[in-house]
């Protein structure tokens, strides 16, 4: 299988679109630019979403649902965020089709079926939540409201590529409203921190985190938080935001409460979210030519056992061994898959979990149970070793662990490498066209500036790192004075 794989030397971007398809992820869908999600690309989407709900419930966070279609009207409220979206919606005008006079057996749209109203498929729900809002705050102490929201959206792409970039995608999408700026400040930091620190304890991916200039924030927000992330061809990947919206949409839809002086003011209010992006990041960050390399902490099955028989004896006698193995692991709470199909030789078993990326891979064989031994490999580093069966699941255990922290390392090695000074426009131009990856360099802090080196490059800001210093320099386009650095870099 993962012998007709694309390298990734040869062409990066091929081998991702074949990875996705023959690791069994996703496939293109008969509706243009939408996806199939597969079952073990949902079932590794629904590891993410579990911890994550996870996290944000810690937090004091509730899920609710709302609508999937938003009225025009509404959606206008807020001007920015409409113009933000504006070409990327797909819009509902008529609500039932008919028989075709002219074509027998074909159906058309309904021409007397017009709505009165053109509904916009959410490409985002702050307008249909704030609307709601509305009806629910009255008073401070009906504040904070701390909600989220797993949903599909739909963003009308020209250009598409499975996970990364798709007409609809799956997303969560947190929404909160606070009584005071500070609080709704806090939230927007809190929830760039519980991404920050899922994609680094779960995902295995090394993040920076930083806010977006101007002309990259969310529209409609006041400031945007973002979380970067480096692939392996040297691009970066926005993989989560959380929006400070201040009191934009509050005002775009008349949401006022009495505070506890018993004076009207508008709500402050947040929003952010991450989507199955996260899949391409996490494909592109840890996969090697052979497939899918997946961190532990988000394997469908962390251990997959495949038994090598000639006989039936000996298949009923691995069988008892690998049942007793798997009962050992999950007391551990590590899972663990027994592939005991007839209908795929070992090699072609070995070949499969090593292209879906299965952390540990057990070979049990007639030899092995009169030895009390097992063959161990492990995906991220393609190495075999005889373990002995007694302590295998503890020993397990440790390893996965091990394995974890090993990929995450291997990342951020490859990421601080990958981070370059630059002072001046001819080595910027230089390093991102060789060597690639983040560019620090120092920004002017004019839009005119971020725009023309995009023009020129095809680079933008990805952020401006939280943790920044502020250091004097001059602008590494203008030659105007600047108070810091900032990082470039091509993304996706």
């Amino acid at each position: 299988m993962s012998k007709n794989l694309t390298s990734r030397a040869e062409d990066y971007s091929k081998w991702y679109n074949e990875l996705v398809v023959k690791a069994n992820l996703a496939e293109n869908s008969a509706v243009r630019g939408c996806m199939v999600i597969k079952p073990y690309g949902y079932a590794i989407w629904e590891k993410m979403q579990a911890e994550l709900d996870r996290m944000f419930k810690e937090t004091g966070h509730e899920n609710a649902y709302f609508p999937l279609f938003v009225p025009k009207s509404l959606f206008e409220a807020e001007e920015k965020n409409a113009e933000g979206f504006a070409k990327e919606c797909a819009v509902v005008t008529h609500y039932r089709l008919q028989n075709d006079p002219d074509n027998e057996g074909k159906l058309r749209v309904d021409p007397e079926a017009k709505l009165e109203e053109e509904l916009v498929v959410r490409p985002t729900s702050e307008a249909i939540i704030w609307n709601t809002y509305k009806g629910w705050i009255q008073s401070y102490r009906d504040l904070p409201i701390l909600i989220n929201q797993w949903a599909n959206v739909v963003r009308w792409e020209m250009r598409t590529r499975l996970f990364l970039r798709t007409a609809e995608f799956l997303w969560q999408e947190g929404h909160t409203a606070h009584a005071t700026k500070a609080e709704a400040l806090v939230e927007a930091e809190q929830m760039n921190d519980i991404y920050a620190e899922f994609a680094e304890n779960f995902m295995a991916i090394p993040v920076i985190k930083g806010v977006k200039t101007e002309s990259e924030r969310f529209a409609g927000a006041v400031e945007t938080y973002c979380i970067e992330a480096l692939m392996q061809d040297g691009k970066a990947l926005q993989a989560g935001t959380s929006h400070f919206l201040g009191q934009n949409f509050a005002k775009a839809f008349d949401v006022k409460f009495t505070n506890n002086e018993g004076k009207l003011d508008y709500v402050w209010a947040t929003s952010w979210g991450v989507s199955t992006r996260l899949m391409g990041a996490l494909i592109m960050t840890h996969s090697d030519d052979k497939g899918l390399v997946l961190p532990p902490n988000l394997a469908p099955s962390q251990v997959v056992i495949v038994p090598i028989y000639k006989t039936d004896e000996q298949f009923e006698a691995i069988t008892e061994k690998a049942e007793s193995i798997i009962k050992e692991l999950k007391a551990l709470g590590v899972s663990c898959k027994f592939d005991k199909r007839t209908t795929h030789r070992p090699g072609a078993k070995f070949a499969q979990h090593e292209l879906q990326g299965v952390p540990l891979r057990i070979a049990i064989g007639p030899k092995d149970l009169e030895n009390n031994t097992i063959e161990l490999a492990r995906r991220d580093t393609l190495t075999k070793e005889i373990v002995q069966m007694d302590g295998l699941a503890s020993k397990i255990k440790e390893l996965l662990e091990v394995i974890q922290n090993e990929l995450f390392h291997k990342a951020l090695n490859y990421r601080d490498e990958h981070i370059t000074e630059v002072n001046d426009f001819e080595t910027f131009k230089a390093v991102l066209n060789t060597k690639t990856g983040f560019i620090s360099a120092h920004w002017d802090g004019t839009a005119e500036t971020e725009q023309k080196i995009k023009e020129l490059t095809k680079a933008t800001i990805r952020c401006i790192p939280m943790k920044n210093k502020k250091e004097e320099g001059t602008c590494v386009y203008s030659g105007k004075p600047s108070i810091q650095r900032v990082l470039f870099a091509k993304a996706y």
